[in-house]
């Protein structure tokens, strides 16, 4: 196992550093293929891992060497391999395998080839240091390693500036909840000498109720800042301004999926806090139907998915809240494929009318021109929208099943926002679909042939297939059938047992959730079906995300620049600079007096002994006196 996890690791690390180095010199096809064959090394080694942990419930705890200690702390360079940590990595490097191949299509004219596969390999290494750490310090390691890897790639097109303010607006948003991570890791370390995962697992129950209040309030917020959830979500709609390869990549299996992850880590700890628990929950189905609402009005296709991508890690949150390890992990396998799936296929869509993004400049002459996109967006959209046996839709089900199978109102309120949330989703996805693939726009864009499209089509079939049928390895008791992914999940890493939602709350969600689908999809077809002209300018305010960024740009960077430019002037200008100016000017004056005595006239010489012994009397009357 050692060997696996190792080598799972080191993959994605060389191809890296492969890129950095010699893959500079090669052509764009090669390097390309490098790190296809880097993701794909990983990706063999997780599958290979997974394969002898499964039916066994085993946790394999390897560490590969001490990182530091002194006064009493010690970190170690430690994994811990669980189902859950199998599954993560399994999907992990499965999405991004094929992020990586469509990438060697999409990207293949642009610039800087052997920097943009250096940062995806680092990015996929990252990530699996979060999915695969025990010892929290290393986790931390590649938990700020994806964040630098996400800045880097969000401003890929570093000459226009505005990419570059996208870039560092996420990176400084999500060190804000970092902060977070690191007063919790502070706590554990003055309690127990360090802290891990497995640490964690073992000593959750004997903590005081306060402690575990305090720690699951820390990780929360760190969680919130890395998943861009309220009210931490401004960053990611901004995010867009990267290639929209690095738009699937952050938002399908890897960064913003890290927060709920962390939350399934550490269930032990959450477990003894349930307030936190209900925060988490709460904070997630409210995050869950702003994103919705939000989606709901942009024109941007790649600002809508981003929207939808904050409320699908919102029912992460909610299920994450419910205690249910497996139902937050089946939410974000599914989610991962058929977002990364839609992601991709919006490129190809955005490809073929020359970089336009707005949906109402598209229309149904794509649909016509690229039937083999149009059904590959229409499956990931399905799934979105949870239409009845698809991915979306067992998962989701699950999710709501929880929430509604929990006693007390924050549980109560959690389930009527998700479902709330659950039919504005249902409208969204079909107002895209029927916008930007059936629609009649006045003023379409022009199209643009794109001969590396079939190559961009390829990978995305696998996610196509299972954003579809992925539900089946999960589904409610209500169905039958077997719930594999529960029964593989169960008993990892001390996680206490998650009763599964009764019968009659399964068939009450699994009608529910059909029915709202539907009513998206009835709703989205009268009010954007085809022969439909609707108002292409959405003047709501959830058209801004509920005017977030200007909100922090009156209360909280406003302020800033104020205080900045007070600073500037003021103090640094004002104080700083006069006063090192004055007392520069009274050095040399008092440098130009001292010189005046040194002319090596004979007189002077006379003056200055004089005026010497003369201070010195002075000073000798006043001691006496």
């Amino acid at each position: 196992m050692k060997t696996l996890l190792v080598t799972m690791l080191l993959f994605p690390a060389a191809g890296a550093l492969f890129q950095a180095l010699p893959g500079r010199m090669l052509s764009r096809r090669l390097a390309g293929w490098a790190a296809c064959a880097a993701v794909g090394g990983a990706l063999a080694a997780a599958v290979a891992a997974l394969s002898l942990t499964l039916g066994q419930g085993q946790t394999w705890a390897v560490n590969l060497c001490g990182w530091f200690a002194g006064e009493g702390f010690q970190a170690q360079a430690s994994l811990l391999y669980d189902p859950l940590a199998g599954f993560m990595a399994v999907t992990v490097t499965f999405v991004s395998l094929l992020i990586h191949l469509y990438s060697t299509a999409f990207m293949r004219e642009e610039q800087g080839h052997a920097r943009y596969f250096c940062y995806l390999n680092l990015f996929v290494f990252f990530m699996l240091v979060i999915t695969l750490a025990d010892d929290l310090l290393f986790l931390f390691l590649g938990w700020e390693g994806v964040g630098f890897c996400s800045y880097a790639l969000i401003g890929f097109w570093h000459q226009d500036t505005a990419n570059v303010t996208a870039g560092g607006k996420a990176f400084i948003l999500t060190r804000l909840g970092d902060l977070g991570l690191v007063a919790a890791l502070a706590l554990m370390a003055g309690m127990w000498g360090g802290a891990s995962v497995s640490r964690v697992a073992s000593e959750a129950a004997s903590l005081a109720p306060q402690t575990s209040m305090i720690l699951g309030f820390l990780i929360l917020l760190a969680a919130v800042g890395k998943s861009a959830q309220l009210p931490l979500t401004v960053w990611l709609p901004d995010a867009m301004a990267g290639p929209t390869p690095v738009s699937a990549l952050i938002h399908a299996a890897t960064m913003v999926t890290a927060g709920a992850y962390l939350l399934m880590r550490l269930t032990p700890l959450l477990a003894h806090a349930p307030v936190v628990l209900e925060a988490t929950a709460l904070l997630g189905a409210f995050t869950a139907l702003y994103g919705a609402l939000a989606a709901l009005a942009q024109r941007d296709i790649k600002r809508i998915l981003a929207y939808s991508t904050i409320s699908q890690v919102g029912y992460m949150f909610l299920a994450a809240g419910c205690g249910d390890v497996p139902g937050t992990m089946f939410h974000l396998m599914a989610h991962a494929f058929f977002k990364s799936l839609l992601f991709m296929a919006a490129g190809c869509l955005i490809r073929a009318v020359g970089g336009e993004h707005d949906i109402f400049r598209m229309g149904a002459r794509l649909r016509r021109e690229m039937p083999g996109v149009f059904v590959l967006f229409l499956c990931g959209a399905v799934s979105l929208a949870a239409m009845p046996l698809t991915a979306g839709y067992f998962s989701k089900g699950r999710v709501l099943a929880d929430a509604l199978s929990l006693p007390g109102w924050p549980y109560v309120l959690s389930a009527v926002l998700g479902l709330e949330a659950a039919f504005v989703t249902a409208l969204y996805a079909f107002r895209l679909v029927y916008t930007a693939l059936a629609g009649s726009p006045d003023d379409p864009a022009p199209h643009t042939p794109d001969t590396g499209m079939r190559r961009m089509e390829l990978p995305l079939w696998p996610l196509a297939a299972l954003a579809l049928v992925f539900g089946f390895v999960n589904p409610p008791e209500v169905f039958g059938l077997k719930a594999w992914l529960d029964a593989a999940l169960a008993g990892g890493l001390g996680h206490p047992a998650h009763a599964a939602p009764p019968i009659r709350v399964e068939m009450f969600v699994a009608a529910l959730d059909a029915a709202l689908a539907l009513a998206g999809l009835w709703l989205a077809r009268r009010m954007y079906g085809p022969g439909r002209k609707p108002a292409s300018d959405a003047a709501w305010m959830s058209a801004t995300g509920f005017g977030l960024d200007a909100l922090y740009a009156t209360l909280v960077a406003g302020p800033y620049r104020k205080l900045a430019d007070f600073t500037a002037v003021r103090v640094d200008g004002a104080v700083l600079d006069r006063g090192v100016g004055g007392g520069a000017k009274a050095v040399l004056a008092l440098s130009r007096a001292v010189s005046s005595l040194a002319t090596g006239r004979v007189s002077t010489t006379l003056r200055a002994l004089l005026a010497s012994m003369a201070v010195a009397l002075v000073y000798l009357a006043l001691r006496l006196a």
